[in-house]
């Protein structure tokens, strides 16, 4: 039986794990996400009802697409989540009066008071990580910059798919 030992990894290793910006980031979010946990629990929201409801304190009404486009999840994804929300008496679903092919979203009492609630949660999450605001600033930035330039990169991709440059 023979046994094979992995080469030593060199310093300038391409393919090393902790090179691999895909590595940091996978495991920031989902850390990150277990750091709103135990906050967003007495609200009963998850870490992506938060999300949807970020949107709603921010924009209103919206309709489910635009939710989409501003999530940047399939409608489909948002869908289960949106029942919860509703079902929870947060949000209300509607046929969009202008377009009856929309579903429109639109926050309830319950929904717009739980805001005053979850403005401590920027503040209690910063106090979480133990990170100075100006690094957390510098980080959204150039988290900012990598989701435009994966966007770029992606609408490239799927446009040369298309036989188009």
């Amino acid at each position: 039986m023979s046994t094979t030992t992995a080469p030593p990894v060199d310093a300038e290793d391409v393919l090393a794990l902790d090179r691999q910006v895909c590595f940091a980031l996978s495991v920031a979010a989902r850390n990150v996400v277990a750091v709103y946990r135990p906050v967003l629990e007495p609200l009963g929201l998850t870490h992506p009802q938060y999300l949807v409801m970020l949107a709603l304190w921010q924009h209103g009404s919206l309709s489910v697409k635009r939710l989409s486009g501003l999530l940047q999840l399939d409608p489909g994804t948002l869908s289960p989540l949106l029942k919860r929300l509703e079902s929870a008496g947060l949000l209300r679903r509607e046929r969009d009066a202008g377009d009856q092919r929309n579903l429109a979203l639109s926050l309830t009492e319950k929904g717009q008071a739980l805001r005053a609630e979850a403005e401590r949660i920027p503040a209690g999450i910063v106090e979480r990580l133990g990170m100075p605001v100006d690094e957390l600033v510098t980080l959204h930035a150039a988290l900012t910059g990598v989701i435009a330039a994966s966007q770029r990169a992606l609408a490239e991709s799927e446009g040369s798919g298309r036989g188009e440059r």
